[in-house]
């Protein structure tokens, strides 16, 4: 997920009620009986929605209904799109407890899997600042917390701060040896996305992970973000100027995966990813004995969300039945 630092305010708090303009068009009827042949799972990533979330065209709220209806069975959250409400809360606890309890209670009305929360705006795990690197462990605890309650497996989290190889490694340790820590406790899982700079390093990133050696400690495969560096150093909407190969960083990354994110951009006139093979990927996520849910998301802009969810949910179906 290509995260924008984008201040969502009242907007999410306040979404407008779109029950009238809902699509409600059916799943197609094929979708399901095309997923009993997987050898994975198909869930959505709530970051394919971030435009009409954005846009307050989408409650966030509502994510379980929109991915039942989309064909999805389980569901992976942006913590971000509720944390701004939390935060702004008059009381924050009774708030994020308000929050989980409506999400609880949507997931099970559609029949839908919580799967994971995705954790951004909680500080730097991997800052060589010690205090900072603390707090951050301390602020994603509650989300560890929230992942209990609503039945997830896992929780993502990003390990960005220093450049510095060495110190990236050292402090990464750190921080997800704390946090897993606890973690264990909630029977919760903490993964790492290859989210850009050192952590979509794949070398760096395994070395990280046998340094913790802790059984709840592992990864989160995206397809696409391999950047290594953007033009400007900038950490997103910039150009990217070195990225770490694709194929080799996935397969590196499979034996630590406890969850998979197919991003997708745009595709070609006969339903294929224009920058990455789905096949080739699919074959390197199934070789590795991965069996769990594969997670949809479209960050493409040259079609609506709703056209790229689906026409990556069929990529999905269509490589994978060939394996």
């Amino acid at each position: 997920m290509i995260l924008s630092f984008v201040i969502l305010g009242a907007s999410l708090t306040s979404c407008k009620n779109n029950s009238e303009e809902k699509n409600t068009e059916p799943v197609e009827k094929n979708v399901e009986k095309s997923q009993d042949s997987l050898f994975f799972k198909l869930s959505l990533a709530q970051w394919s929605l971030h435009k009409p979330i954005f846009d307050g065209e989408l409650d966030p709220m509502d994510f379980a209904e929109r991915a039942n209806e989309l064909g999805f069975e389980g569901l992976e959250y942006v913590t971000d799109f509720y944390a701004e409400r939390i935060k702004s809360a008059k009381d924050p606890k009774e708030e994020m407890q308000l929050v989980l309890d409506s999400l609880k209670a949507k997931s099970e009305e559609f029949n839908m899997k919580n799967l994971l929360l995705m954790i951004d705006g909680e500080g730097d795990l991997a800052t060589n600042d010690t205090v900072a690197r603390n707090k951050a462990v301390e602020d994603h605890k509650k989300w560890v917390d929230a992942a209990n309650y609503l039945g997830c497996h896992s929780i993502r989290v990003n390990l960005f701060g220093s450049d510095v190889p060495d110190e990236w490694v050292s402090n990464s340790v750190d921080a997800l040896s704390k946090l897993s820590k606890y973690a264990k406790q909630k029977n919760i899982n903490v993964l790492v996305e290859n989210h850009g700079y050192l952590s979509s390093n794949a070398d760096l990133l395994v070395k990280v992970m046998q340094k913790v050696n802790m059984e709840n400690c592992g990864t989160l495969p995206d397809f696409g973000n391999f950047c290594l560096k953007r033009e400007g150093g900038e950490r997103w909407d910039a150009k990217c100027v070195e990225e770490y190969p694709r194929y080799e960083g996935i397969k590196k990354m499979m034996p630590y995966a406890k969850a998979v994110s197919a991003k997708s951009y745009s595709f070609n006139d006969k339903g294929q990813e224009e920058i990455m093979n789905y096949t080739k990927i699919l074959k390197i996520v199934k070789d590795a004995g991965y069996t769990g849910f594969i997670g949809v998301e479209f960050e493409g802009t040259d079609i609506t969300p709703e056209k790229g969810i689906k026409a990556t949910r069929d990529l999905l179906i269509q490589a994978g039945q060939t394996l």
